[in-house]
C-alpha cells in the first residue's frame, strides 16, 4: 500500500530529517503547519493540499493521493544572504532522489523547478522566517497522464507517466529526505 503514514516512513528512515513527522490526509498547505518551536528537520506530508503554492503565489494542483506533498523545518547557521541558495540546494538533492528511484535524471530549471523532456515533475519552495527556513517540495508522483493539470504555465508530467509504473512515495521520500541531509550539511560548512 503507498501511503505517507507516519508509520509508512518513521522506520525507514536514514538520518535525522523527518524523526519529527506529522502526516495529515488532507490540508490547504503542508507549508503553513511548521510553526517557529518545531526542530530542525521536522516534516509534515499531506495526501492532499487545496491550497498549494509554488513560487511566486501560483497554484500547486495534485489529486489526492498521487504526489509527494511536504514541507521540512529547516534551520541554517549561515549569513542569510546565503539563503536564497537553499533553494538549489534542495532541488539538487530532489533530482538525485528522483534519480535514484526511476533512473529518470530530471533537469533544473532555475531557479526551483524540475523538468523530465521538460515538462514539470517537481517544484521547491524556500520561506525564510524568523530565523528558520520552511521548505516546501511537490513531486508528481502517481498520477496518471490524463488527471495532470492542463492550466499551468509549465506543462506538467509525473513519475508514473515517465517511467510506466506506480513508486511507493513513502520510499521517495525517505530517499529524498537523506539526500537532502546530506546536500544540506555540506551546504552550511561550505
Amino acid at each position: 500500500m503507498d501511503s505517507l503514514a507516519r508509520e509508512a516512513v518513521v522506520p525507514r528512515l536514514r538520518g535525522r530529517f523527518g524523526r519529527d513527522y506529522r502526516y495529515l490526509e488532507t490540508t490547504p498547505s503542508t507549508q503553513l503547519l511548521l510553526g517557529p518551536e518545531a526542530p530542525e528537520g521536522a516534516v509534515v506530508a499531506a495526501g492532499e493540499q487545496t491550497e498549494g503554492r509554488g513560487r511566486l503565489g501560483r497554484r500547486w494542483l495534485a489529486p489526492p493521493g498521487t504526489s509527494l506533498l511536504f514541507s521540512i523545518q529547516l534551520r541554517p547557521p549561515v549569513a542569510g544572504e546565503r539563503l536564497p541558495e537553499l533553494t538549489g540546494v534542495a532541488a539538487l538533492a530532489c533530482a538525485e532522489a528522483i534519480e535514484g528511484a526511476t533512473g529518470a535524471a530530471p533537469e533544473l530549471k532555475f531557479p526551483n523547478d524540475l523538468l523530465l523532456r521538460g515538462l514539470k515533475v517537481a517544484g521547491v519552495l524556500a520561506e525564510a522566517r524568523e530565523s528558520r527556513v520552511v521548505l516546501g517540495i511537490g513531486i508528481n508522483v502517481n498520477i496518471p497522464q490524463e488527471e495532470l493539470p492542463q492550466e499551468v504555465d509549465v506543462p506538467a508530467t509525473s513519475l508514473l507517466v515517465e517511467t510506466g509504473r506506480e513508486l511507493d512515495r513513502a520510499e521517495l521520500l525517505v530517499e529524498l529526505l537523506e539526500r537532502l541531509e546530506r546536500r544540506y550539511d555540506a551546504w552550511v560548512t561550505a
